[in-house]
């Protein structure tokens, strides 16, 4: 009896894949471009990909895919198969906003004679996006693709995209359809008929108890699709908080600083040094390598077994808290691999109270930024302005907590056979979370941030110097506030004032729990002098630094990103919003 190798299985993904024709929207996102790496990587037999894209900027969406190409997620596509692979990429021009999807009837005709799969990952992310712009895109283009996918002839699956935190009320989300939060062609219509200006006053009551309209629009969206079970191969796919590549074919990549990579970008710079967040709470995290592979892995099992509803999430299997994710990254941003033109050293913690949180964040964000700005030309302002509105989305998943039942998932991963497993790695067996947010770290430094890492021993001398600052100021700042205590409650107060807090003042592995004592007042001195004492390092660095308009794209993306949502902030752009997580599923915390 002769051993059984890993080659000796067959691949049966790559065979249920192998000369169709796949149709994908959303590539321009975080979720869409990695399933298309992985795609055109491990299914070189697939007949074609057309890929709905638009023209945006005045490039064609043939340039914006050679863009994409150009990209570093896509350099080992490209040496393992060669430039010609991307001839089997089609981009059809398309808008999902418009009526008709903006859809030429040569395009329309080759989609419904030829496609066999459609992947729908396109929606946008943003949280506080005008409802009418929202539900054109999300829940309205969701319908028209559902219309235009009865028109194809041989149709085998119409996946979509939704997003886990799509169902707020429920605390244990199941994978089951649930009802709507209300009627999608009733809300389509209004948003027909009205105008902006009169869904702004609307809004409000639409949406009732949901947060914003990104998770409105998802969940509306969602129901159109349940609605077709009976009438089109539909499945639906529930990724959580979409997280950078864990394994390949780029560790740590990510095309934004969503998520908590950014949260803990935004804190080693120095522009973050409080939220108001629940230390033992977490959310639910899921590398987009992950995500892209349970596509192939359900799109499988779904032909095999009829499985319709999959929640791609991780927190049944693996928790890792708030305070966990702070706690590695503090270390990785101080000892490992600090990042350039870091205003102060990193500082401050998560308040279990809002008025805690709101006192600080006017002490130690707002008021320093309003005394540099004269200085930086009001990009200070400008960062903590977008901080301030992107913390009134953040805070309501940082203070709750949902968990995903995903036994579908796990049911349709125990189908696939030890090759299989292999090119599609679908679960965290082997995670080590320090390496992984590491990798985040270097990856965003690198692809993000544009910080060669031959500047990272400099970055490390610099850290090191404002450590010894943020150290000599907290001294200073002690000594300061018990002479003021000491001269009205007399000396012999003062001078056991003075050795009860420089003993806990500089005891880092103490945390704050939110209690009144000395750990209180450790947690003081390190935002005080953290926060406004910035202008001890040199102006004239500062103001070089900060005159960098990417950077205030970078702290604020770097600080919010919606749950269930992946990334849209792009490394050269701009976004007016916090997108929790491009494409058709985002990312949070």
């Amino acid at each position: 009896m002769t051993d059984t190798t890993i080659e000796d299985h067959p691949n049966r993904i790559v065979e249920t894949f192998a000369q169709k024709t796949i149709l994908i929207t959303g590539v321009t996102g975080f979720v869409g471009k990695v399933f298309l790496e992985k795609l055109l990587r491990t299914c070189p037999e697939v007949e074609k990909i057309l890929v709905m894209i638009r023209a945006k900027k005045g490039k064609h969406p043939n340039e914006r895919m050679a863009d994409i190409f150009s990209g570093p997620l896509f350099s080992l596509l490209k040496k393992q198969k060669g430039a010609e692979i991307f001839q089997k990429v089609e981009a059809i021009p398309v808008n999902l906003e418009t009526r008709d999807l903006s859809l030429s009837s040569e395009d329309r005709e080759k989609i419904t004679k030829e496609v066999d799969m459609i992947y729908h990952c396109a929606a946008s992310v943003r949280f506080d996006e005008p409802l009418q712009k929202i539900v054109f895109l999300n829940t309205r283009g969701t319908k028209l693709m559902l219309q235009l996918a009865k028109e194809c002839e041989r149709l085998l699956v119409f996946a979509y995209v939704s997003t886990a935190y799509c169902h707020l009320n429920e605390k244990i989300l199941y994978e089951k359809t649930y009802p709507p939060p209300a009627d999608p062609d009733a809300i389509i219509k209004i948003c027909e008929c009205l105008d902006q200006e009169t869904l702004d006053q609307i809004t409000n009551k639409l949406l009732g108890d949901i947060p914003n309209t990104y998770t409105f629009t998802k969940a509306l969206a969602e129901a159109l699709v349940a609605n077709e079970m009976d009438n089109l191969p539909v499945i639906i796919l529930r990724p959580s908080v979409v997280i950078p590549i864990w394994k390949e074919p780029v560790v740590g990549w990510t095309d934004n600083i969503n998520g908590p990579a950014g949260l803990l970008i935004a804190t080693g710079k120095g522009v973050l040094r409080t939220m108001y967040c629940q230390k033992e709470t977490y959310a639910d995290y899921i590398p987009v390598d992950i995500v892209a592979n349970l596509l192939f892995c359900c799109t499988f099992f779904y032909l095999q077994k009829q499985k319709r509803i999959f929640n791609i999430t991780s927190s049944f299997q693996h928790k890792v808290t708030n305070q966990e994710i702070i706690e590695i990254g503090r270390r990785i941003v101080c000892n490992d691999i600090p990042l350039n033109g870091v205003l102060w050293y990193p500082g401050g913690s998560m308040k279990k109270w809002r008025w805690h949180h709101n006192l600080e964040f006017l002490l130690f964000q707002w008021i320093p930024a309003v005394v540099l700005d004269g200085l930086l030309i009001l990009l200070l302002m400008k960062v903590q302005r977008r901080i301030s509105k992107g913390y009134d989305m953040f805070e309501y998943y940082a203070n709750r907590q949902w968990d995903f039942n995903n036994d579908g998932t796990l049911e349709a991963i125990r189908t696939l056979n030890p090759r299989e497993r292999s090119v599609y790695k679908v679960d965290g067996e082997d995670v080590d979370y320090y390496q992984y947010f590491k990798n985040c770290i270097h990856a965003a430094r690198i692809y993000i941030l544009k910080e060669p890492d031959d500047t990272i021993p400099s970055a490390q001398k610099h850290m090191e110097r404002m450590r010894i600052l943020d150290k000599v100021c907290k001294i200073a700042f002690t000594f300061g506030l018990f002479y003021v205590i000491g001269t009205n409650s007399g000396w012999v107060r003062f001078e056991f004032n003075i050795v009860f807090v420089f003993k806990y003042s500089y005891c880092d592995e103490i945390p704050d729990d939110g209690t009144d004592g000395p750990v209180t007042v450790r947690n003081l001195a390190d935002n005080v002098w953290g926060g406004g004492v910035l202008g001890c390092q040199a102006l004239g660095r500062l103001v070089s630094l900060m005159s960098e308009t990417r950077l205030v794209d970078q702290a604020y993306a770097a600080t919010f990103t919606p749950p269930g949502v992946a990334p849209s902030v792009r490394s050269g752009g701009r976004s007016g919003a916090s997108s929790l997580s491009g494409g058709g599923s985002a990312g949070v915390l």
